[in-house]
């Protein structure tokens, strides 16, 4: 896959890569997420997400939301603790149209107070439909568990509290902090020359001020393991088994997505779906997931169960623990599960807007982009013995935390 970088003289990235689909998409991705907040702060980053669509000094509301609808296109956004997003997706004739809302948005939006009002209810309401589903939840509070009082372990959404403290001055106050031109990223998936691409993010991007980022985020570094419980009323226990795993700027992350496929990933044939559920028939879903970060990283597996079968089913997790630590996988499963992880991520690739989000974050912290060859050598270049390690490092019993739902 050909790309193609380019950095605007207030040091705004530009990515762009050529495809023949009739369809393009682009965003802007801003290296903050809520791990950027103070404690007053949490969920402001969520909060500016949802309001910066609320008015700008050319548009109003209803006219941001109808600019690329009505050409049948669309706008859309997200944040996570490390990054916020701003993309689009439209025919690619409309290049121009994107281009321009998406920096009208993020560098002219005037955050009227009525504005700021409304959308702090439909954010609460939100948090409450959150806390509605233990599924989702559980995850979140498994973070605030082992991160205890570190930034990264701040709710996305915060809380009703801080969200009533947000207001005009707050918004710009973060924004000014933390919305620094050389942690934005402009990417482009679609059909359109590069050359007319640098010509349209430098009309709307290239006169915005060059503003470096002068914090560093701290690292974490004090991770204990913990178990917690707490009592809810469901039908159903929901538990989460994990451990700190390794950051996204680690060279063994690679072991760790595959051993994370193996052991509970999207295939139906993962080994704790074919115990947990196929087998034994004690959950309907169980899934392991890897979440690296800029510093560290997250290893989880969560499972929902009737509560009398919660501790069969923990023993359970725990023996698929025991089988990657202790045995070693054979020449043919080790085989099978590379290429199973190659298809998937194969398959991610061929979604152009999943790829433009890949493509965006892999810039964002390395300035380059693999090649889906160049990750399957990698993959390809595991050995058995490393997964061994990978499992014994990151499974050790001694190092698991736990909450649970019940």
């Amino acid at each position: 896959m050909e790309y193609f970088i380019h950095t605007l003289k207030n040091g705004i990235r530009v990515v762009h890569m050529p495809s023949e689909s009739e369809v393009a998409y682009c965003g802007l991705l801003i290296n903050t997420g809520s791990r950027d907040e103070t404690e007053r702060e949490n969920g402001i980053a969520h909060f500016i997400e949802h309001v910066i669509f609320k008015g700008t000094t050319r548009r109003k509301a209803y006219h941001i939301l109808s600019r690329l609808d009505d050409v049948g296109g669309e706008i859309n956004a997200y944040t996570t603790k490390e990054e916020t997003a701003y993309h689009a997706g439209f025919l690619c004739q409309h290049y121009d149209r994107a281009i321009e809302l998406i920096a009208d948005i993020v560098f002219n939006s005037t955050f009227p107070a009525v504005e700021l009002d409304k959308e702090r209810e439909v954010i609460i309401d939100e948090i409450n439909s959150f806390k509605d589903n233990p599924s989702d939840l559980i995850y979140d509070d498994f973070e605030e568990l082992i991160f205890g009082a570190h930034p990264i372990a701040h709710n996305i959404l915060g809380t009703a509290e801080t969200l009533n403290t947000f207001d005009k001055k707050a918004i710009q106050h973060f924004m000014a902090r933390t919305y620094d031109t050389d942690q934005m990223i402009f990417c482009s998936v679609g059909r359109i020359s590069l050359a007319r691409l640098i010509h349209l993010a430098e009309k709307y991007f290239g006169e915005v001020d060059a503003r470096p980022r002068t914090f560093t985020r701290v690292p974490f570094s004090a991770y204990q393991p913990a178990t917690g419980n707490r009592q809810l009323a469901t039908y159903q226990s929901h538990c989460i088994i994990g451990n700190l795993a390794y950051s996204a700027m680690d060279n063994r992350r690679m072991n760790l997505i595959l051993l994370n496929n193996i052991l509970g990933g999207q295939g139906l044939n993962s080994r704790l779906n074919l115990s947990l559920r196929e087998k034994h028939g004690y959950a309907y879903n169980v899934e392991s997931t890897f979440t690296p970060y800029i510093d560290t990283g997250v290893l989880t597996i969560y499972f929902g169960t009737d509560p009398e079968k919660l501790n069969k089913s923990i023993a359970l997790v725990h023996k698929e623990f025991d089988r990657l630590r202790t045995q070693k996988l054979g020449t043919l499963q080790l085989h099978r599960a590379k290429n199973q992880i190659i298809g998937q991520i194969a398959m991610s690739a061929d979604n152009k807007e999943n790829l433009l989000f890949t493509l965006a974050k892999s810039v964002m912290l390395f300035n380059k982009f693999d090649s889906l060859e160049t990750v399957t050598r990698r993959i390809q270049s595991i050995t058995t013995e490393q997964l061994q390690e990978t499992a014994n490092e990151v499974l050790a019993p001694d190092q698991l935390s736990m909450l649970i739902f019940q």
